[in-house]
């Protein structure tokens, strides 16, 4: 036996003795006083020394077949013929061995099965190692039942050598089982998983989609932005209270610069493959044409109207946040520069105008200082000094320049209505209003503040000019106008409805911001379709003045807007009949009048007064009499049996609740008898107990009383 069974086999002996039994159990093992004659243990095995004479005997069964006793399990454990245990009793002098105690039992026991664990973590490894070397094998398995020939891998670098020669472990493992520092082990595990927990390609990836899911996806969008924009032109509140800062949280700095610019200041250069023409940014929107000439006739049934494009390019900012500001992005490809979608606006500023102007600007905090900026700058190069202002002073570049960006937005609100007053180009304006759109985003507060100023400034004043105008037609684009009420676009519709309800036609001018003022609120109501009785009534007033047929055209067409915008109205036909149908017949509109007086119809058709509903009439009902023979006038005869069974359960409750309550008063007058009997035995109980203590209490008085009368007798007669 080796060392370590031996160990094991004495551990498991003294175990077993330890556990004792009876003093008079022959079948527990006695290692240390066995039967023996002369020191010699008793042996049944084959071949002894010394054999019992009963078993020399050979003894048959019935069947003459030999006793098959020798094969019977021994009671003993232990057999002195066995010379290997004889020389683990005994040392080299004889002596018996010293016996172990507990604790070095135990040590070896742990020592033993931390052994056997570190072997398995050998095992372990080597299939790992072993795994990993098939697994790199594979991709030449796969190459040659491909038939398709595999590169040789480059030759592997020269490794480094363990200290210990050792390939077997891991060296971090093997310096930690000699001794290394274990907390430090820790510490670098913990940075470890911390490193892997917070890398990217740690995180999941969303599965590539179908087209029929991201078409169903889209549409659930757009579902949950139409439900919003809705909700928020009831006056409802919103389910998501977070939605709004969410939408403002889109891009925290624009970057602007424009073609050959990008790396003079540091800003990455622009994207060079775009194929595709996105027009789903907030930045992208465009200004409607019907809007900005005078002579316009807008049409309800377009769709590309504020409200729908707020919500519309606020949900693309939500769902494409990689989408960066097209102020941001750089100028555009060199294929995109020869469409001619591009050629209009700020973008048909050429190459050689553009190189002209400085490449840094410092961004003016006030409007004086903005004018001193664009003092010798033409009016169609003014989008790109902005552009330039806004990549130069980005957030990205500097904390502060958020600030700086900040006041820039008001400044950009005043500039636009300055330009307006000086008749500078609609063009230009319609791009700095596309900047404004783009900042709203980001400094919100402060664009609606000033915003509000210049409202309120039209406000005490009531005379609207040019740059009023443009304000106006500003905020269109950038904010909801469809929400029940809103801080900007609530004040604008209010001051347009006070002039046109308060203003009366004095010449061509009024005729003119008249119409304009009409169209931006059909604008402002496409999608809430609000009732504004001061457009009707101005829109009337200007067609019943003497004015030439061209100069009412925009009028006319209000008309038919406003007509075509409030049809499902249940009061259409008291706004337009009959003063509209005889403006309109008067003013030899035949068009215009015709196609009010088929919105008439219809609205006549679909608006039917009240009346009572048309029942057919139904008969008396008649019942033949029933007779009873033995009828009582004591007793009800219902002929409805669901009333008789009604009036049946009514009286067996009324009967039953006067039992109960009879029953209730019974118990009750008996609990009170008793409770006042129990009261009367305890009174009359206590009453004979204290007469008794008051006669004892007299009868002792009385005693001492003629105790003390005798002792004065006895003391007057000894006088």
């Amino acid at each position: 036996m080796t060392p370590e069974e031996k160990m094991l086999e004495r551990f498991t002996r003294e175990k077993l003795k330890r556990k004792g039994g009876s003093l008079f159990d022959l079948e527990e093992t006695e290692e240390d006083a066995p039967l023996t004659h002369l020191g010699q243990s008793l042996t049944f095995e084959e071949g002894a020394k010394d054999v019992d004479d009963f078993d020399d005997v050979e003894l048959t069964d019935e069947d003459g077949s030999f006793s098959d006793a020798e094969d019977r399990p021994r009671k003993r454990r232990r057999s002195s013929a066995d010379p290997e245990n004889d020389a683990s009793d005994v040392e080299e002098d004889g002596q018996p061995e010293r016996k172990k105690t507990k604790a070095e039992v135990m040590k070896e026991v742990k020592a033993k099965s931390k052994l056997y664990k570190y072997e398995r973590q050998q095992a372990k490894e080597d299939d790992e190692d072993l795994r990993e070397e098939l697994d790199r094998g594979l991709p030449d398995v796969l190459a040659a039942l491909m038939g398709q020939p595999r590169r040789p891998p480059p030759p592997p670098a020269p490794s480094i050598a363990a200290p210990n020669g050792d390939f077997s472990i891991n060296p971090d493992r093997a310096a930690l089982l000699n001794g290394g520092d274990r907390e430090k082990a820790d510490k670098d595990y913990d940075a470890r998983l911390r490193q892997m927990a917070m890398d990217k390609r740690a995180a999941p990836t969303e599965r590539t989609k179908t087209e029929e899911e991201k078409a169903g996806r889209e549409a659930s969008r757009l579902k949950e932005l139409e439900a919003s924009r809705l909700r928020r032109m009831r006056g409802e509140d919103s389910e998501n209270e977070d939605e709004p800062k969410q939408l403002l949280e889109g891009v925290e700095a624009d970057e602007d610069f424009v073609e050959d610019d990008a790396a003079e200041f540091g800003l990455n250069a622009p994207r060079q493959n775009n194929e595709k023409l996105i027009l789903e940014d907030e930045d992208e929107f465009e200004m409607d044409d019907d809007l900005i000439a005078s002579g316009s006739e807008p049409d309800v049934d377009e769709h590309e109207n504020s409200d729908a494009e707020g919500v519309e390019t606020r949900s693309g900012d939500h769902a494409q946040d990689d989408e960066e500001d097209e102020f941001v992005r750089g100028i555009l490809s060199r294929n995109e520069n020869g469409r001619p979608e591009f050629a209009s606006g700020a973008n048909a500023v050429g190459e050689s105008k553009a190189t002209q102007l400085a490449y840094s600007y410092p961004c003016p905090g006030t409007h004086g200082e903005l004018l001193k900026v664009l003092k010798d700058i033409p009016a169609s190069e003014i989008p790109i000094v902005v552009q330039r202002i806004r990549a130069l002073h980005s957030p990205q570049l500097d904390a502060e320049n958020k600030q700086k960006l900040a006041k820039f937005s008001a400044v950009l609100v005043d500039h636009i209505a300055y330009m307006a007053t000086l008749k500078q180009p609609l063009s230009v304006i319609e791009t700095l209003i596309r900047h404004l759109h783009s900042l709203s985003r980001t400094y919100p507060e402060t664009i609606a503040t000033a915003f509000r100023s210049h409202l309120q400034t039209l406000h005490s004043t009531n005379v609207l000019n040019a740059g009023h105008l443009v304000l106006l037609t500003a905020i269109g684009p950038i904010y909801p106008t469809s929400d029940h009420f809103h801080q900007v676009v609530t004040p604008a519709i209010t001051l347009m409805a006070r002039w046109l309800g308060m203003s009366t036609v004095r010449g061509p001018q009024d005729l003119a911001t008249g119409a304009y003022l009409v169209a931006l609120c059909i604008k402002y109501q496409q999608l809430s379709k609000r009732y504004v009785p001061e457009a009707v009534r101005f829109t009337l007033g200007a067609l019943l003045s003497k004015t030439s047929a061209e100069d009412l055209k925009p009028h006319i067409g209000n008309l038919s807007a406003m007509s075509d915008l409030w049809s499902t109205k249940s009061a259409f036909t008291e706004i337009f009949s009959p003063s509209a149908t005889e403006v309109l017949k008067n003013r030899n509109q035949k068009k215009a009048f015709q196609r009010l007086h088929i919105l008439l119809d219809q609205a006549r058709l679909a608006r039917r007064p009240l009346e009572l509903h048309h029942h057919k009439p139904l008969a008396i009902k008649t019942s033949i009499p029933k007779f009873e023979e033995s009828y009582n006038p004591d007793k009800h005869y219902d002929p409805d049996r669901e009333r008789s069974d009604s009036a049946k359960l009514k009286a067996e409750y009324k009967r039953e609740r006067k039992g109960a309550m009879r029953e209730l008063r019974k118990d009750a007058n008996f609990v009170a008898r008793e409770q006042l009997r129990e009261k009367k035995e305890a009174d009359k109980a206590y009453e004979t107990k204290y007469k008794r203590l008051v006669a004892d209490i007299q009868g002792e008085e009385g005693r001492e009383k003629n105790v003390y009368e005798r002792e004065k007798r006895a003391r007057k007669g000894k006088r």
